[in-house]
């Protein structure tokens, strides 16, 4: 197993998920303090990281 290969693919995806997951917090938060705002960042937030992703995959 060559570790460097793995942290580093470690250090590629970690901060993608967990921008995704704060997205889904994001609009989940937002629908129970009723505010389409934050419901709209959370949306942006995880098509803005979906596209980065595809980007990177097409680059490569």
């Amino acid at each position: 197993m060559n570790y460097p290969d793995v942290k580093s693919k470690l250090l590629y995806w970690i901060p993608k998920i967990l921008a995704i997951l704060l997205g889904v917090f994001f609009i989940i938060f937002g629908r129970y303090d009723d505010s389409p705002g934050l419901q709209g960042v959370g949306l942006i937030l995880i098509i803005a990281t979906v596209v980065t992703v595809i980007r990177g995959r097409k680059k490569k």
